[in-house]
């Protein structure tokens, strides 16, 4: 057939793809794998089963405060982007704002940015501004860098409206607060909330940004992990990281069961 792709082709596409998966998937096999070891210290494979490490995890202040530290952040980041992103994305989609594109590249920036090139310099601001960091500062540095993610997602719902039930509310009379309550916000429902559960993931997860904002009071859970791995080896820092990994994944299913990734990128 004209245009097929070869057979050896195909074989050579689909073992990368499974060396791409495996080379991704292997570290996180560890450190699931070394989670249950019964040993006193990090070792894979794991010589024998046990949950001790997991109960220490739960227990264990060092990684508990830091826990529910960097689950409020990324809450409150959560719903700050959230808030923004959507309000943003709405208003260059649906009024006329000159440099509409410009100003959407200059919203999505904060993703093509290296994280340690903002970190350095949010703590060159908030040094010279405030004279130091806080967990307001590291709220409003994490809505930064996961904003880009819920307007993406907004406007990608925006664009598969035409209009048309917004325009049909107007001339029916609607004032300009119904249409955006009862019609355009229930339509970018799905974008705002698969948009606030990234902001999360990232909030969460993010060690670069909080690295550089530390301070004694300001402890995340990948930073308490990273801190732990320089003076120790226990296996308690493995399955933390396995609680925590489990959490982001949980997060994900929750975006596709609850609006659908397909549906909000496609």
């Amino acid at each position: 057939m004209v245009g097929s792709t070869p057979l050896p082709l195909k074989i050579a596409g689909r073992v990368f793809l499974v060396l791409v998966a495996l080379f991704m998937l292997a570290p996180l096999a560890v450190v699931v794998g070394a989670s249950f070891t019964s040993e006193q210290f990090l070792a894979f494979p794991p010589t024998g089963f046990s949950l001790e490490w997991f109960t220490s995890a739960v227990e264990d202040t060092t990684y508990t405060y830091p826990f529910v530290f960097s689950l409020q952040i990324a809450l409150m980041t959560a719903f700050g982007a959230a808030t923004l992103g959507t309000l943003f994305a709405i208003g260059i989609a649906r009024h006329k704002v000159p440099g509409a594109a410009a100003l959407q590249s200059f919203a999505l920036s904060p993703l093509t940015m290296p994280s340690i090139i903002f970190a350095i310099g949010i703590l060159q601001t908030v040094s010279v501004l405030l004279g130091g960091s806080s967990a307001a500062v590291l709220i409003v540095a994490h809505i930064v860098i996961t904003v880009p993610y819920v307007v993406r997602t907004v406007l990608g719902v925006i664009a598969r409206s035409d209009g048309s039930t917004e325009e049909a509310v107007r001339v029916m009379g609607a004032r300009w607060w119904q249409r955006y309550w009862h019609v355009l916000l229930p339509m970018c429902r799905p974008g705002i909330i698969a948009g606030a559960f990234l902001a999360f993931i990232v909030s969460f997860d993010d060690a670069v940004v909080a690295l550089f904002l530390r301070t004694p009071q300001l402890q995340t859970l990948p930073l308490a992990i990273y801190g732990q791995l320089e003076f120790s080896a226990s296996p308690t820092v493995a399955a933390v990281s396995t609680l925590s990994m489990a959490l982001t994944a949980i997060a994900i299913l929750a975006i596709e069961k609850i609006v659908g990734l397909g549906k909000v990128f496609s």
